[in-house]
């Protein structure tokens, strides 16, 4: 009865033929990092992660989760290998990436580049149209079929290969160190989904059963984190959800998940620090999910929530410092 576009007629180049934006020269080393913002969010931040790690030994995980919600653009800073080392110490427990971040995970651990500009290729018809970046589609319908989830099918894919740049994958260290990685991606929304070869029923099973995965660590987050940096959207509309099914099912147990910290990371000009209460109807901040969902909302009835204005690149800078400057956890 309508039309569908015909993605047969495609024309697919390699990544070769492509002018990358961004190399991995941008990437963060973790030797050399120094605190850069003078900040007493993070500097609190830091604090409650670390001690949420004592409470997960206590607790022998069952409480005092640290969950990184995250957009793309944190990766496109260089966070990378900050992230990677904060897993590798136990620092952060689950990692929760919207649908552009795999694509960046994946050009950079194949070719050591990423990010195409938009300007340059939507002009030609050629934006997102790459051979080496549409495989992805083919590792999510295979996970789909072995029952995986779309953030560990991918990290495995790429902690298997031997592709020279593989290191820098956050998802491939969240397979390698067994935390769960998630990816919550929207139909239409990434590159890949040009491509012949996507399937949405398989990108839709892998997503959700990555949301249910991110649902079971929200259960554990009493005492612990929850990071949310650079995702307006994605990050505080799974997380809200999640809460609502793991606070549904504790208070049937008898049980309160109310005391954690949360931090959102953004360059929005709003108040750093801690906020009391959500802005009003009529101020267009209260259209911003991230402060009257993940800062107030949420922790009404016994956390804190911190916003930190910031560079990305600087931001974590300070956070991963201020985290590992007493040592091994």
């Amino acid at each position: 009865m309508y039309d569908e576009f015909d993605r047969t007629k495609l024309l697919i180049k390699p990544l070769a033929e492509r002018r990358h934006d961004l190399t991995v020269d941008t990437l963060l080393d973790p030797a050399t990092v120094r605190p850069v913002l003078e900040s007493e969010p993070l500097a609190a931040i830091a604090g409650r992660i670390r001690r949420a790690a004592e409470l997960r030994r206590r607790t022998d995980g069952r409480q005092g989760a640290v969950i990184l919600l995250m957009g793309a653009h944190v990766l496109r800073r260089g966070a990378g290998p900050l992230i990677i080392d904060l897993i590798r110490r136990g620092l952060i427990t689950h990692v929760a990436m919207n649908g552009a971040g795999p694509i960046h995970e994946w050009e950079l651990a194949r070719i050591g580049a990423t990010t195409e500009s938009v300007a340059r290729y939507i002009r030609s018809g050629e934006f997102g149209l790459w051979r080496e970046t549409g495989e992805l589609n083919d590792v999510i319908r295979q996970a789909a079929e072995r029952g995986m989830g779309l953030g560990e099918a991918i990290g495995k894919a790429i902690e298997e290969s031997n592709w020279p740049w593989k290191h820098t994958s956050v998802l491939a260290a969240a397979y390698r160190h067994r935390i769960p990685a998630t990816v919550h991606v929207g139909i239409g929304y990434d590159i890949i989904h040009e491509h012949p070869n996507c399937d949405g029923a398989a990108l839709g099973a892998t997503s959700y059963r990555d949301f249910l995965r991110l649902a079971a660590s929200v259960m554990k987050l009493e005492g612990g984190v929850l990071l949310c940096a650079g995702t307006a959207v994605m990050g505080p509309e799974v997380y809200l959800k999640a809460l609502a099914m793991a606070r549904n099912v504790l208070h049937q147990e008898g049980r309160r998940l109310c005391h954690f910290t949360t931090g959102v990371f953004d360059i929005q000009p709003l108040p750093e620090g801690r906020p009391q209460a959500e802005p009003p109807r009529d101020d267009p901040r209260y259209y911003y999910r991230p402060w009257k969902t993940v800062l107030v909302r949420t922790v009404a009835d016994g956390g804190e929530g911190y916003y930190v204005r910031g560079d990305h690149r600087d931001v974590f800078s300070t956070l991963y410092a201020l985290c590992v400057r007493s040592g091994e956890p």
